[in-house]
């Protein structure tokens, strides 16, 4: 099996994450690169504009440790928990920077998307009619339907700088599978300038022509592969391992105050290399408690001759 685009996270971030970049660090509910976060907060990387439909808890620590300059998101908070603590701290007080925001509903970020990966000018929308976001966001605006006439809301089409997106499994070239819930993974490989994809797996390539239709993200589009099992604690991926759901709640406690969040990061980010250290400090029976046990889907025929 060729070594392809095979690198390591620090090469991968290295090489393709800038300070000023606009990022998005895809993954919808699951399959979240808390990894690829990690490394770009090591390597000290500024004036970050973080893009996500959900940030999560992974955003909020890149904001405690000064990445980010402007969030552009359509949600924000610690899923099923509350506030995110590091966030609102940046936006109220400026701690540890002053952040701008850039807010959009789910459908309108995810808009934002499909239009930058299918080069389209805008994208036209219903939702926002009516709503309150159209008087915050100057770049949510209107254009008069050329067929009726009537008024319709738009949104500009986002072509991120880099996009790191983790799969379930890839091989060496970049060719990835995912299944499970899928969230914006396509549109933000395809929109972004750069691709890195990380992945619980490397397989042979005849692993993925023979499911072609779980291939999302074909290698044209990749430039580095990382290969990262548990890259995405404590988020989950389908069919590798659970949510961590304790860590959720326990990070809204961490988070009460800015010395307490980067006593956290000082061992858990800057104290350790790369991502297979980070999991050596993780109890074995909480890695048990959150490996699921097999469920394996019927076979399908493809059909040959």
């Amino acid at each position: 099996m060729s070594t392809g685009k095979l690198t390591t996270m620090r090469e991968a971030v290295s090489r393709y994450v800038k300070d000023g970049d606009e990022i998005y660090l895809a993954g919808f509910t699951h399959m979240i690169p808390f990894a690829a976060g990690h490394e770009i907060i090591r390597q000290k990387r500024k004036d970050l504009t973080l893009c996500r439909a959900t940030p999560d808890i992974i955003y909020d620590q890149m904001i405690a440790a000064g990445c980010c300059k402007k969030l552009m998101f359509s949600y924000a908070g610690n899923p099923g928990v509350g506030s995110l603590r590091c966030f609102r701290r940046a936006l109220e007080k400026g701690i540890p920077n002053k952040i701008e925001i850039d807010e959009y509903s789910h459908f309108g970020l995810s808009g934002r998307l499909f239009a930058g990966a299918t080069n389209m000018h805008f994208l036209p929308m219903r939702t926002n009619r009516g709503s309150d976001l159209p008087q915050q966001n100057p770049n949510i605006k209107t254009v008069r339907d050329p067929y009726t006439g009537d008024e319709v809301s738009v949104v500009p089409p986002l072509k991120p700088d880099v996009a790191v997106v983790h799969v379930q499994r890839c091989d060496s070239n970049g060719n990835s599978h995912i299944w499970g819930i899928i969230g914006e993974q396509k549109d933000a490989a395809f929109a972004a300038k750069k691709v890195i994809i990380s992945a619980e797996e490397i397989v042979d390539e005849s692993v993925i022509r023979s499911d072609p239709n779980r291939t999302l993200i074909p290698d044209f589009i990749v430039h580095s592969v990382v290969h990262e099992p548990w890259a995405c604690h404590p988020s989950y991926v389908q069919g590798y391992y659970d949510r961590d759901n304790e860590f959720y709640m326990q990070w809204d406690e961490i988070t009460k105050e800015h010395d307490t969040t980067m006593k956290y990061m000082d061992e858990w980010v800057f104290g350790v290399e790369n991502r297979q250290q980070y999991m050596k400090k993780i109890q074995q029976d909480k890695i048990n408690k959150l490996t699921p046990k097999a469920c394996m889907s019927a076979p399908v025929s493809y059909g040959s001759v």
